[in-house]
């Protein structure tokens, strides 16, 4: 169950303590998951990862939530992700909470099953709550999914609940289940995507089964004293899919359930508002100027939603996508709508960016630009935007200086040769 203290006040701001399921968090700024692209392809965690976390650590972060870490390695939404299926690699995951530990820092792993979202030709096949195709646009770069049977829904709820054994076996204080963002778990919400006729699918409380199975999965396998959280979409941003009505449903299930934090989120690969790409309401595009002043003024993408379901659940929220200055950052907590504040894009350029607000500076150094290729059909899409952050943890996992103005074509060429090399390499595999 979850155990927070939260006193909210206006002296609450960036600097305040947080105490959650035993543990304390020096002050409210997390650092949202991007995804590393690190790991080798067994999915192994390395040097780079402990070096680029030890960066962000003495950069005065109060919480670090991991990229995506798969818990079937059959199943990678990209190369270079790190997957946890057994013990093999514990004295590595060991290394890797210590750093949290030796500077203060709360750390959590990101579980994530990707489902239909991995591109075509990484994994031997892809699978999903139904199978159903990407949109046109996508098509090209994502198969369609085999529709998962129950024993496989079932094997990988139990997944999820083993991976976070051996997190926590590892030191880590607690883990994040990845329930947004066109993941598995997400694609188990969105009636688009799961049209399913048993007890998974139709209703909202059949769809929600799923996350409601991994997270008791989750629980009984690390028991308390020990952080399980989830990030869900406010809506997936697509007409006929997971609406608003749908989350609320959903944040009132998991707090119910007893979740310690969910941080809020929205949008998939094929609507990217999670990056700031695109924001809709009831299905249709809203314009910024359509957009709450308020809203614009404190800046995070999703929290006018936090206001919302802040009435509607016990359990702390974290919000993640905007934020750019103290000001903004302080109201918001001050506000009640969340008591913690994701900071993601602004620490691949910025790694002490924390540091940097709790000396009393305004606001972060870089202004975070869209990802643009010049490719219209890719830059619609959120890939850009993982892939050349990704880039930039690479330096910073090398001891380098991260590079602002890095060119996103440039990035996107060495991604290309490097996808190309790994299915190359599969399918080398497959025929030996």
């Amino acid at each position: 169950m979850s155990t927070s203290t939260n006193n909210v006040t206006n002296s609450t701001t960036i600097a305040s303590t947080y105490s959650l399921q035993g543990f304390n968090f020096k002050n409210r700024m997390i650092k949202g998951a991007m995804s590393e692209g690190l790991a080798n392809k067994a999915g192994e965690v390395n040097d780079k990862h402990l070096k680029l976390y030890e960066t962000w650590a003495q950069g005065g972060l109060g919480c670090s939530i991991t990229g995506n870490v798969m818990v079937d390695i059959n199943a990678k939404n990209e190369p270079g992700v790190v997957a946890i299926e057994d013990e093999h690699d514990l004295p590595a995951l060991t290394q890797w909470a210590n750093i949290g530990k030796q500077y203060n820092m709360i750390q959590l792993v990101q579980l994530s099953h990707p489902g239909r979202q991995c591109p075509k030709g990484l994994n031997k096949e892809t699978v999903a709550p139904s199978a159903i195709p990407f949109s046109p646009a996508l098509s090209t770069f994502f198969g369609t999914p085999r529709a998962l049977t129950e024993a496989e829904i079932y094997d990988i709820i139990k997944r999820f609940g083993n991976a976070a054994r051996i997190c926590k076996k590892a030191g880590f204080e607690g883990v994040q289940l990845h329930g947004a963002h066109g993941y598995l778990i997400s694609q188990f919400l969105s009636p688009l995507t799961n049209q399913r006729t048993d007890q998974w699918g139709g209703s909202i409380e059949n769809r929600m089964r799923f996350l409601l199975e991994v997270y008791r999965e989750v629980r009984k396998q690390t028991g308390d004293n020990f952080i399980v959280s989830v990030k869900l979409n406010s809506a997936d941003f697509q007409r006929g899919g997971f609406t608003e009505e749908d989350a609320i449903a959903v944040f009132r299930a998991i707090d119910a359930e007893g979740i310690d934090f969910i941080e809020i989120s929205g949008g998939t690969y094929e609507a990217p508002a999670m990056a700031g790409a695109k924001r809709k309401k009831s299905g249709e595009a809203v314009k910024q100027s359509q957009v709450k002043q308020s809203t614009v003024e404190r800046e995070a993408y999703f929290l006018e939603f936090a206001e919302k379901i802040r009435q509607e659940v016990k359990t702390a929220l974290m919000v993640t996508g905007g934020f750019r200055t103290r000001q903004g950052m302080d109201g918001a907590l001050q506000s009640g709508a969340c008591d913690f504040i994701g900071i993601a894009r602004p620490l691949a350029v910025e790694t002490d960016a924390p540091d940097h607000l709790l000396a009393g500076n305004a606001s972060v150094r870089y202004a975070v630009k869209p990802i643009k290729t010049g490719v219209p059909m890719l830059d619609k899409m959120a890939v850009m935007e993982v892939i050349w952050y990704a880039a930039q943890f690479k330096a910073i996992g090398q001891g380098k200086k991260p590079k602002p103005n890095l060119s996103p074509l440039l990035v996107l060429a060495n991604y290309a040769r490097g996808n190309i090399k790994a299915v190359l390499q599969r399918r080398t595999r497959l025929r030996a």
